[in-house]
Order: structure tokens, then sequence, then C-alpha cells
């Protein structure tokens, strides 16, 4: 069995920087998955739907680069390498998501937020301090964070209309995907929340959504 390549700090700051600069950058996030959205027919949107749809597509893509930086400041604090290798897994398949939204938001003639710097550098503090806490505390972070992003999908697949297909196989997938995070990480050891502190995290996700619906 091959072991484990180590890092040095130095080498971790180059893949951190690396990461942030392939998630912040327009269409550097590769996908391993096709989008969902091939197979679907285009639909005829009026404007209106248009903005609003792109609106949603976009706070998704804002919630997407989030949960890059919140795996990848948890991966660089980490203390056992199976959960920063855990870590690492869930951010390449969240690069995925990442992908097909914003190929999603370009179809329909927007663009992601631009306070997604912002919230990339907000996200990876908070996961490089709960990694700092202890491995379940940050693998309990995932779980709670993944739930909270299923909760909005949710409600974006009640808004989103009926002949949009494309739209609505790409947040169906990924809402299958981030079930199984949440999932894993609990079986992970991740600890569950209390509720006050997936109130709090509630409370933020809103002012989250607002700000980057139409920035």
């Amino acid at each position: 069995m091959a072991s484990e390549r180590h890092y040095s700090p130095v080498d971790r700051l180059l893949l951190q920087a690396d990461a942030a600069l392939r998630t912040l950058l327009p269409f550097s996030g590769a996908s391993s998955r096709p989008s969902p959205a091939i197979v679907q027919s285009d639909a005829e949107l009026n404007p209106e739907e248009s903005r609003h749809i792109a609106g949603l597509m976009r706070i998704n893509h804002t919630g997407e680069v989030c949960a890059q930086a919140l795996y990848q400041g948890q991966a660089l604090t980490a203390k056992l390498p199976e959960v920063r290798s855990a870590m690492e897994h869930a951010a390449d398949e969240e690069i995925d998501h990442l992908a097909w939204c914003e190929q999603r938001i370009r179809e329909l003639g927007s663009h992601p937020s631009v306070l997604n710097p912002l919230f990339y550098g907000l996200s990876f503090g908070v996961g490089a301090v709960a990694g700092l806490v202890s491995d379940k505390v940050s693998l309990g972070f995932v779980a709670a964070t993944e739930d909270q992003v299923c909760k909005h999908l949710d409600e974006h697949l009640q808004q989103i209309p009926e002949h949009d297909a494309k739209s609505r196989a790409i947040l169906e997938q990924m809402r299958v995907d981030e079930e199984q995070h949440a999932n894993s990480a609990l079986a992970a050891g991740g600890v569950r929340f209390p509720a006050p502190i997936k109130f709090g995290m509630t409370l933020l996700s809103k002012v989250m959504t607002k700000s980057t619906y139409r920035i």
C-alpha cells in the first residue's frame, strides 16, 4: 500500500491558493460528471422567469463556493489524515455542482455573484476554526451545513417552473449529493449540532441568499 503523501505547510498554502482560484475564476472548475441538464430540453422562459431562475441559481452557486471554502479550511486544520482526505474528496465532488450552476447561470444570460470572494474568505475561516476545535465538530459542521443546503434546494425546486427541466435536473441531483454528504459526515463521527446553533446558521444563510440573489 502506498503511504500517504506528506505536504509541508507551504505546500498546503499553495494548494489552498490554487483551490481558491479554481473556485472563484470563471469556468475554472471542470466537473467530473456531465451536467444533468444536458439531456433536458430547453424551455421557453419569459424575461421575468429567466431573471428569477438566474437569481436562484446564483444563490446555489454561491452556496457551492462557500462549501468549497468550508471543506478546504477544514482540510487544512483537520487532525486525522482520514478526515482531511474525506474533506478533500467532498470538495472535489462539490466542484461538479459549482460548474453545473455556473453553466446554467450563463445560459440564462446572467453571472455569478460578485460577492463570492467575500463569502469564500469567511467560509474558509469558519471551516479552519471548526477543524481546529476537533474533527468531530468539523464533521458535524459539514452535516449541519449540508442540511441547510438541502432546505434551500427544496425551496428553490418549489419556485422553479415545472417546464424548466434543465434547472430542476441540476438541483435535484445536487439535493441527492448534499444529503449523502450530510449522512457520510455523521457516519464518520460528526456531532449533531443542537437546534439553537442550526437556527443561527439558518439566519446567516438567509443573509447570504438576500445579498446574492441580484448581485
